[in-house]
């Protein structure tokens, strides 16, 4: 039987964030998230809802989102569902929590004064998964397999090769 966790947010930070660290070292970061819904009433107002998510992050993407996010900027969260139980301590009930642990982030929009660096728009490049923010991770965007044209074979016959060979004619 196929099963399948993915989630996929887009939304704004609804706090400051806080990295903290296992005792075996490794960064943890919790943050919240609002994702808002805009749909139309049955007499047709707007009706704006807002949903609140909370986001656990790991290792280098918890140190990365809480030196560059804060509260109301805009990411993109990649993760999966995750359910906690626990007994509370002082009623004694069985409780639950269901909240999204993040695999991927790409940070949305600029910061201040406008883009900074990187790619996305943020201060970070696309899929902050990892490496530093002063490297930027360009190669990220394009697909393994697409050669640049400057790589391509010329073409074989037909309009294009007609046209690349054709000194007289000015492509504009």
């Amino acid at each position: 039987m196929a099963n399948v966790n993915k989630v996929m947010l887009l939304g704004n930070i609804t706090r400051d964030l806080e990295v903290r660290y296992t005792p075996k070292g490794t960064a943890v970061c919790d943050l919240g998230m609002a994702v808002n819904r805009i749909r139309t009433g049955d007499n047709g107002e707007r009706i704006e809802e807002v949903t609140y998510v909370d986001v656990t992050l790991w290792g280098r993407q918890a140190e990365i989102a809480g030196q560059y996010l804060s509260k109301g900027r805009s990411v993109f969260i990649e993760g999966r569902l995750q359910l906690d139980q626990w007994d509370d301590k002082t009623t004694g009930q069985k409780r639950s929590r269901l909240r999204v642990v993040g695999e991927n982030m790409q940070f949305i929009g600029g910061q201040g004064g406008g883009n900074q660096g990187g790619q996305g728009g943020g201060n970070y490049p696309q899929g902050a998964a990892g490496g530093s923010p002063q490297q930027p991770q360009a190669q990220q965007s394009q697909p393994q397999d697409a050669a640049p044209k400057s790589q391509a074979p010329p073409a074989k016959g037909g309009a294009a090769a007609d046209f690349d060979n054709d000194d007289d004619d000015i492509p504009f």
